[in-house]
């Protein structure tokens, strides 16, 4: 595949999209949102810092930010802008680049939505599908949003000094 050519998107991605999809409709119809259901969740989310299970604060992260490492040193090579600013401020590219951060983190996400589906069924005895995904989303794709344009600039700078370490 050439670097002009849209990625598309692989089938664990498209996986974790419909279950992304699935999740969110049965949270709603199942548990309804309403300020108690979002008050609950909060504490939730909060919760899940200092319970069982904690290493996957560390494990989802670390394993989003290899992926970040990989992809901006791709971007680097490439000379491509920096993958968040590209995201948030040019709307032609921006559903390519998140299809790619997508495809990256898909497994992440699915790792990470498997291992709160563990820890909720441990700790409430039910499972709440859109904590699942938040959560999963919050540790697996916001640290690679978040750490694949800066590592692609570093690497600009120290690996490809020869395009002159700017961004374009």
């Amino acid at each position: 595949m050439t670097t002009n050519e849209p990625q598309r998107a692989s089938r664990l991605t498209v996986i974790v999209g419909c279950l992304a999809a699935i999740f969110v409709v049965v949270g709603a119809l199942v548990y309804g949102i309403s300020t108690e259901s979002l008050q609950r969740q909060w504490e939730h989310l909060t919760g899940r810092a200092s319970g069982p299970m904690t290493f996957r604060f560390f494990l989802q992260p670390a394993m989003a930010a290899v992926a970040a490492l990989h992809d901006g040193v791709k971007d680097a090579r490439l000379g491509r802008s920096p993958y968040f600013w590209t995201v948030l401020t040019q709307s032609g590219k921006r559903g390519e680049r998140i299809s790619e951060g997508l495809n990256a983190t898909a497994r992440i996400i699915l790792i990470g939505i498997g291992m709160d589906l563990i820890y909720q069924l441990k700790v409430f005895g039910t499972f709440y599908p859109m904590e699942a995904l938040l959560i999963a989303l919050t540790l697996a794709f916001v640290p690679y949003l978040l750490l694949r344009g800066p590592v692609a600039r570093i690497a600009r700078v120290w690996l490809f000094p020869s395009s002159g370490g700017s961004t374009p």
